[in-house]
């Protein structure tokens, strides 16, 4: 009980945080970017994860806050992001079944419930998401006529409006004008599921980070058996956390060049965990417990 308390007023005081973040002066008025990842659980490094490095990750951590027990609201995406965008629990606002507003029955958020990137637009923020990289689209393939105008990942459980998105990214706001940015990357569904996805993931893994995981070095929880073919694919999974790390370098590089990173508050979490049996779509440990890394302005280290 004393454990959900404390839960219950840090979400009180990072949503205080929001409120009075929206309210500041435009000229003390810091970026926002969510970095927000599919499918993956805290196997970084600075959690603890030992057969792979991730500096990247790392780094946010160093400079900010690393949490330790942040849990997902739903241990699969569309719930969880149902969740998130709008700041309430799905059970609260009916989109608590998985892809439930894809089919005939539409679902609407009830009155006076405004998702995230509404408020911020509100507040004159430039509202984004996509890649957070010029040269991939949220699909991380190189952009075209055609996928310049594609946003990032929604998978919201209800009826919502494009509007409340200005742009796939943030290089077109005013000048001057705060951004708020939803950098949406693919995770642990990296690796695909086929053995056709998972050969073109490996070549994919040595062009951009190198040499791929050992499996041999693969520490599996203890209610996995260590059978080669999962001790593989939990190798794959790992090369899916370099990866995502990497595109995280490649966000944070391109802050620097823009001036941009001292004045960017940068949220970096996943949606649920990895996807296994006892991990999506199961409310074990495995299922909720997801990275949370906090770094920015007025957010200090430790």
């Amino acid at each position: 009980m004393r454990q959900f308390i404390r839960i219950q007023l840090s979400l009180l005081a990072f949503c205080f945080s929001l409120f009075s973040l929206l309210q500041a002066e435009a000229a003390e008025r810091p970026n926002v970017i969510w970095i927000v990842v599919d499918d993956m659980s805290p196997n970084f490094s600075c959690y603890g994860e030992t057969a792979i490095q991730t500096p990247h990750v790392d780094r946010l951590a160093a400079e900010g806050v690393r949490f330790t027990r942040a849990y997902a609201t739903s241990p699969v995406c569309s719930t969880f992001r149902s969740a998130l965008i709008t700041g309430m629990y799905q059970t609260t606002t009916g989109t608590h079944h998985h892809r439930s507003g894809r089919g005939a029955h539409r679902i609407t958020l009830p009155a006076g419930v405004k998702p995230v990137p509404q408020l911020f637009q509100e507040a004159g923020y430039y509202t984004c998401i996509g890649s957070g990289l010029l040269d991939l689209d949220y699909r991380s393939q190189p952009f075209t006529d055609r996928s310049r105008g594609r946003m990032g990942k929604t998978d919201y459980n209800f009826d919502w409006k494009r509007s409340i998105y200005d742009d796939n990214d943030w290089s077109r706001r005013r000048s001057g004008q705060p951004f708020f940015m939803q950098v949406q990357l693919h995770g642990g569904k990296l690796r695909g599921a086929s053995a056709e996805a998972y050969a073109a993931f490996e070549q994919q893994v040595a062009e951009l980070v190198g040499e791929g995981a050992d499996s041999g070095e693969v520490l599996l929880p203890p209610y996995y058996p260590a059978d080669r073919i999962l001790l593989e694919d939990w190798a794959l999974y790992l090369e899916s956390v370099r990866v995502t790390d990497y595109h995280v370098g490649r966000v944070l590089q391109r802050l620097e060049t823009e001036g941009l990173l001292e004045n960017t508050l940068i949220v970096f979490f996943t949606d649920h965990g990895i996807s296994h049996a006892r991990g999506k779509q199961f409310l074990y440990d495995e299922g909720t417990h997801i990275p949370l890394v906090i770094c920015g302005p007025h957010v200090q280290a430790g």
